[in-house]
């Protein structure tokens, strides 16, 4: 399962004890894959009924106790929370005294770094970023699926080999971001990952609007061989009405959409633009025929639509064209959406919301926490420390993942 076998033992860390705060999706599959690696889960928080059951199947026998006792035995502890709750979570810890001094501290959002653990950093935690850019599912089948899963890595220089490592240990292949791009790094993955599940639900309820019987057997060779060849080869894989300047059958699609599926209208014209905008640029729309795409994209906005084109900085697809057409206030360039098939490395970004636990509940105070269900809580009488939300899994990512 783990594609590099060969990494040599001076470059891998020490066989640790491990700790998980937060039995969502994540964690309990990154700890399982250490334990393959070698390493000794010891201990893993969570309160919902959900978590218990992740732990017991991915973690068995791993006895599931509070955040600070999770730390009390733990020489390598993830912290995979959502990621607003992560600051509070750390901070809380910091004050309480769980932390001790030489002790990993890993957390597995793809928004920070490792800033955001600077009070740990201060009491002597070792600070690592390690964001697997993969959709987790909760069960044993994403310990499989971190085969090749590449991680978006951030630590201090003199940590780095260690985080890479891990890395390579869980199966995954290691990509350094540096700190002030891990926004940036995160807005790609969820552009990329969270908004495509967007569109492919979409079309698939307007194949179903349109009598399809099966939708997702339909989209399944268009996407997939979309995607493919959009990873491949960028905006040259750009194809379909805009690109070809089809102003008639967007004008059609636009008329449909309004009559059938009005809330579908606002996306369709800003992805539109956007593809419109990309195939210009790179050639693939002809001059000539963008005036007259123009004027058909140009349509009455939805109620809502913001003119975002003069924040952006930069020319519209419209303003390179020879000529211009009605309707340039309404334009929106920046849309938290994309033509399914374009690349996700090209894309504008936009900052990407937190991961979400299941069912939430307000936390405890002093760490502002939230957990995945009932509250937080100590695992125990007499336990001590902030308790922890229970994390479903990073944004994309997702994502790209879910993270």
């Amino acid at each position: 399962m783990n594609p590099h076998p060969s990494i040599e033992a001076q470059d891998r860390p020490a066989r640790l004890t491990v700790g998980v705060v937060g039995a969502g999706r994540v964690g309990p599959a990154l700890a399982a894959s250490l334990q393959l690696a070698g390493h000794r889960p010891v201990a893993v928080s969570g309160v919902s009924d959900a978590s218990v059951r992740r732990a017991a199947e991915l973690l068995p026998g791993v006895p599931l106790v509070s955040p600070a006792e999770v730390l009390a035995r733990a020489d390598l502890v993830l912290l995979t929370v959502p990621d607003d709750a992560l600051a509070d979570l750390v901070s809380g810890l910091a004050e309480t005294g769980a932390v001790r001094p030489g002790q990993l501290l890993v957390h597995t959002s793809g928004r920070f770094g490792t800033a955001v653990l600077d009070p740990a950093t201060r009491a002597g935690a070792l600070p690592l970023a390690l964001h697997p850019a993969m959709t987790f599912t909760g069960t044993s089948v994403d310990v499989q699926r971190l085969a090749g899963c590449p991680f978006g890595v951030t630590a201090p220089e003199e940590l780095r080999m260690a985080a890479e490592a891990l890395v390579i240990e869980m199966g995954g292949e290691p990509e350094w971001i540096l700190e002030s791009a891990r926004p940036l790094y995160h807005a790609a993955l969820a552009i990329g990952a969270n908004y495509l599940v967007t569109l492919v639900a979409q079309a698939m309820e307007l194949l179903e609007k349109a009598g399809v019987q099966a939708p997702d057997r339909m989209l399944g060779p268009l996407l997939g061989a979309a995607l493919d060849n959009a990873l491949r080869s960028g905006d040259a894989a750009l194809t379909g009405p805009v690109a070809r300047g089809d102003a008639g059958t967007v004008v059609a699609h636009v008329a449909e959409l309004r009559q059938h599926a009005p809330q579908a209208v606002a996306g369709y014209l800003a992805m539109a633009r956007m593809t419109a905008d990309r195939a210009l640029s790179h050639g693939l729309l002809k001059p000539e025929l963008a005036a007259e795409l123009l004027d058909a994209l140009a349509g009455p906005a939805p109620d809502g639509a913001a003119d975002s084109a003069a924040s952006s900085g930069e020319l519209s697809w419209e303003e390179r064209a020879p000529s211009t057409g009605p309707g340039d206030a309404d334009r929106d360039h920046d849309q938290p959406a994309h033509e399914a098939g374009t690349a996700a490395s090209d894309r504008p970004a936009r900052p990407a919301g937190p991961a979400q636990p299941e069912d939430t509940a307000p936390g405890t105070a002093g760490t502002g926490a939230s957990d995945d269900h009932r509250g937080n809580g100590p695992a125990g009488p007499g336990s001590a420390g902030p308790a922890a939300p229970d994390s479903e899994a990073p944004d994309p990512g997702s994502h790209g993942g879910d993270s």
